[in-house]
């Protein structure tokens, strides 16, 4: 059984298809409610549920694990621990309360135990494992041997990397600094691929060799002049001739913690969610002021839709720290994904006060108040933006585009388009941005050639995209080409079948070619798709009500506009 196969069903598939027993009578209440509350990924409700039906029930394995798992989902390792030995006592296979016993022996310096259990193959898995006991070994003091085991790991595939990072943090961390370089270096071990953290580590490293240029030099070569704050204050640090610190690998503890982290990140594409928060809990347990460890968790319990948690701990990373940005940038969006749009746009606020000089702050804040339709602010914080962006370069095409919508929703469409055309050229056959302005040209019956144009190419480039395929249905709508809008837009409508505008638009080209009925039945499901909690800029539901009354044709007449040259009912 290799690593990569264990995943969190692994975890919990007992729970799936094991039934209450019948000592468990007064304990099914609970039982239920642990279950639910687990696979809802609410572990404070999971594991108060599943102590309580523990109470009734203390043998039970799958109560026992939830508990376990729930207790590390709320970075309660000291809880879970007593419950993670009862489930060793009784000889039951359970990686979470291994994870928590390893990671218990780690924290209490007892790292003979931890290669105990790597050696009874009761640790964390077989990939984890080599890493922790190379760590265990320096631990116990026997350099060689643990150089030797990192040596060992690093002959698995698609390990290398991962084991010479490793081996360089050991090395650095008893003073073998050139050791630690030529590996950063790829002197020797080979290449290393490089990582953010692999990148400061030997930059760190390199600054304790009194090599400050080399250092900046491999800042620069990795992150550019454009860095974020973090990497820039290490850069002015080393530039004012700072001889920087090691940074947090400095003990053995805090190098298993950095094989949980590294772990956790190396699963995060592939894995759930809720099964690398075992992973990124450890770590913090085992190195509590790892600000990386701490915003991961963050993420993931955003993910999980548990902002309450996340936002817990985004605040712990420290006002002090040159992540806090990142952090505060993290709680917002957790904040603006549970719905509070509001929250996010104090929180953005006050980090654009703290972080007046960070582009990615301002453009962030930007992109809030254009979702809250705040457009003259969105703008305000757009510029900021891209003037720091220019600073080191030139804006990202996304920035400029997000302004561009912000001037066309406040009605300056000239500013609108030459940020649209901008984008363009920053990121040239951009589908987003060739279907938003050409879309924007056909609603105001401009260059329309042009925009049909380019909103084929957006088509060409994005086919399955429901509202770029609308867009061209609409501008041949807008052209006159009416049989070829209706092959169009009834297309967008199976891609995009729940978008009100999609369906009032599809009405309308049915409505051109006399298929009536069928219109008004559009109309009818694109006003049953209106969100009134939303409003949408794009739809008018009074229009769409006066067309199913009237009719197209006398909407378009009261408007003042052209009549359409409709197919009668007959053909």
């Amino acid at each position: 059984m290799t690593f990569r196969f264990i995943t969190i069903l692994a975890l919990v598939a007992p729970m799936l298809a094991a039934p209450v027993s019948a000592s468990a009578n007064d304990a099914s209440g609970p039982y239920l409610a642990t279950r639910a509350a687990r696979y809802d990924g609410d572990f404070a409700a999971a594991a108060k549920y599943a102590l309580v039906a523990l109470q009734s029930d203390p043998d039970n394995q799958v109560l026992l694990e939830s508990a376990v798992i729930a207790l590390l989902g709320t970075g309660e390792v000291d809880r879970a621990l007593p419950i993670a030995r009862r489930i060793r006592d009784s000889d039951t296979p359970s990686q979470a309360a291994q994870m928590v016993l390893v990671g218990d022996a780690v924290a209490n310096g007892d790292f003979e135990a931890v290669l105990a259990m790597i050696d009874a193959e009761k640790a964390v898995s077989p990939l984890a494992d080599g890493l922790i006991g190379a760590w265990a070994t320096l631990g116990t003091g026997d350099m060689a041997a643990a150089l030797k085991k990192f040596d060992t790991v690093a002959e698995e595939k698609g390990l290398h990397s991962l084991a010479v990072y490793h081996k360089a943090l050991a090395l650095a961390s008893v003073g073998d600094l050139e050791g630690a370089e030529r590996i950063y270096s790829g002197d020797v071990d080979g290449p290393m691929q490089t990582t953010r953290r692999s990148v400061i580590a030997w930059a760190e490293v390199l600054s304790q060799l009194e090599r400050n240029e080399d250092a900046i030099k491999v800042l620069d070569d990795t992150f550019g002049t454009d860095a974020d704050p973090q990497v820039a204050d290490l850069r002015k640090r080393l530039s004012e001739g700072e001889q920087l610190d090691l940074g947090r690998i400095e003990t053995p503890r805090q190098g298993i913690g950095e094989v949980f982290l590294s772990l956790g990140m190396a699963l995060l594409q592939d894995t759930s969610p809720d099964y690398v928060l075992l992973y990124s809990r450890i770590a913090e347990y085992l190195d509590p002021e790892d600000v990386d460890a701490i915003i991961m968790t963050g993420e993931l319990l955003a993910q999980l839709g548990r902002t309450e948690l996340a936002t817990e701990a985004f605040e712990r990373v420290p006002r002090s720290s040159p992540s806090f940005y990142t952090a505060e940038l993290s709680r917002a969006e957790a904040l603006r994904r549970s719905g509070d749009l509001e929250g996010a746009i104090d929180v953005i606020a006050s980090l654009r006060k703290s972080h007046p000089n960070v582009a990615l702050v301002q453009a962030s804040a930007a992109d809030l108040y254009r979702q809250d339709n705040e457009f003259a602010k969105a703008i305000e914080a757009y510029d900021a933006a891209i003037t720091l962006y220019k600073a080191q370069g030139d804006a990202p095409w996304f920035v400029v585009y997000s302004r561009a919508i912000s001037y066309e929703r406040l009605g300056n469409w000239t500013k609108a388009e030459a940020d649209f055309r901008r984008a363009l050229e920053l990121n040239p056959g951009q589908p987003m941005v060739l279907n938003y302005l050409g879309y924007s040209l056909v609603e105001k019956k401009m260059k329309l050639d042009e925009a049909l144009g380019m909103i084929e190419r957006a088509v060409k480039a994005e086919p399955e995209n429901g509202a770029i395929v609308d867009s061209l249905g609409w501008a041949q709508y807008r052209l006159g080409q009416y049989d070829e809008a209706v092959v169009n837009l009834e297309r967008a409508a199976e891609l995009y079948a729940m978008d009100p505008v999609v369906n009032d638009h599809l009405g309308d080209a049915m409505w051109a070619v006399g298929r009536k009925t069928e219109a008004r039945f559009q109309w009818s499901r694109a006003l049953s798709l209106v969100n009134k909690d939303e409003p949408n800029p794009d739809v008018d539901p009074d229009r769409i009500r006066k067309k199913l009354d009237v009719g197209l044709d006398r909407v378009l007449e009261n408007e003042g506009a052209e009549p359409l040259k409709a197919i009668d009912d007959e053909g």
